[in-house]
């Protein structure tokens, strides 16, 4: 069954103390709510997996842009639940295209020296917010609590509720695929508004799987090893960078690189998608389907592209469409397995006929 009170936290970081040892959560105190009725929450975040391999994956862009921040700008200082569903404040990280999973490291938690593990980079990301005099924080992921007759262990509040699964909730092995299910993946998000900034963090187990049935979560066998072959890179410090050749989850072979999300005149009929070969040879596009954040599809079906070429996808209104309020294209091959995924905020598709480039 998929987490039982799934939804976001917003409000302001009090403190964080590291994960040391064998522990495995990094701890954040939030309060948040009017000053004379302030409720406080400890965010458990997962930095170590108790099964091998014990480094988690580990995403942090510094300059987060999606359409998903509208949606919690809007939400008011506390726990909010979310309804697991699309189009939504809702998170996936297989269907929501939130970054490219390509993108994520092996990070382990605590290791001498600066700036070489997760600690190192939530303590940097986390004291920056603080001292930032708007800063705030939103948390994703299974609300628990409160617990009236306990105090929190860590920061010592009353009564003791807070929040955690802040990961990666669906394609588990089975010991804990109990807590599958799509739209319902955890992360942490801070504004900091002196910067014009969002920061955005995103964890993962090695041993979950990146195709996912869209109903349970659950992993989907037939899709191969939870782990890429050859295993995923490690996070290096700035002064050692990581090597070149990160293994990719998804194959990425035809991509998404440009959509005519706002055109001149009337949009139904004119917008249009730009796809991308990035092979030698060349791909029969049969089979092959785009969807759209309401996850109208497109099939793809007559449409060959040779090595290199590019496909302008005309849009007729009756099957994908682009919302000029922001929106999410996926492109899936014949399988049905995530081939590549976009996302366009408002603000990029109110430029009345210019083309966005992803």
């Amino acid at each position: 069954m998929p987490l039982e009170n799934y939804g976001a936290l917003r409000g302001t970081i009090t403190g964080h103390k590291r994960a040391r040892g064998h522990h495995g959560h990094y701890q954040i105190h939030i309060s948040a709510g009017p000053e004379r009725a302030r409720e406080h929450f400890r965010v458990a975040l997962n930095v170590r997996s108790r099964r091998p391999p014990s480094e988690l994956l580990f995403l942090l862009d510094d300059n987060f842009d999606h359409p998903l921040l509208d949606h919690l700008v809007g939400m008011r200082s506390g726990f909010t639940p979310i309804r697991p569903v699309p189009d939504s404040a809702a998170l996936d990280y297989i269907r929501g295209n939130l970054f490219n999973p390509a993108g994520m490291r092996r990070i382990p938690h605590d290791v001498p020296g600066p700036d070489n593990d997760l600690n190192d980079r939530l303590d940097y990301w986390l004291t920056r917010t603080r001292a930032d005099p708007r800063g705030e924080a939103w948390v994703l992921g299974e609300r628990w609590g409160p617990e009236p007759h306990a105090r929190d262990r860590h920061f010592r509040f009353h009564p003791a509720s807070g929040m955690h699964n802040v990961h990666m909730n669906q394609g588990n092995d089975p010991r804990y695929q109990t807590d599958d299910g799509p739209w319902q993946d955890g992360a942490l998000l801070l504004h900091l508004p002196d910067e014009g900034r969002w920061v955005a963090g995103f964890l993962a187990f090695q041993s979950q799987s990146w195709h996912t049935d869209d109903t349970t979560g659950h992993r989907i066998p037939e899709a191969g090893p939870p782990v890429p072959p050859g295993g995923w890179a490690t996070v290096y410090p700035r002064e050692h960078p990581a090597p070149t050749g990160a293994v990719c989850v998804e194959a990425r072979a035809v991509r998404i690189i440009a959509a005519l999300v706002n055109p001149q005149g009337s949009d139904p009929g004119r917008e249009s998608i730009t796809l991308l070969n990035t092979q030698p040879d060349a791909v029969d596009l049969g089979g092959w389907t785009i969807i759209d954040s309401a996850r109208r599809r497109l099939p793809l079906d007559g449409i060959t592209l040779g090595p290199g070429a590019t496909v302008r996808v005309p849009l007729d209104g009756a099957t994908v469409q682009l919302s000029n309020a922001g929106g999410t294209l996926t492109l899936l091959g014949p399988d049905g397995f995530r081939v590549d995924g976009v996302a366009y905020t408002a603000g990029e598709a109110q430029r009345e006929g210019y083309t966005v480039v992803f």
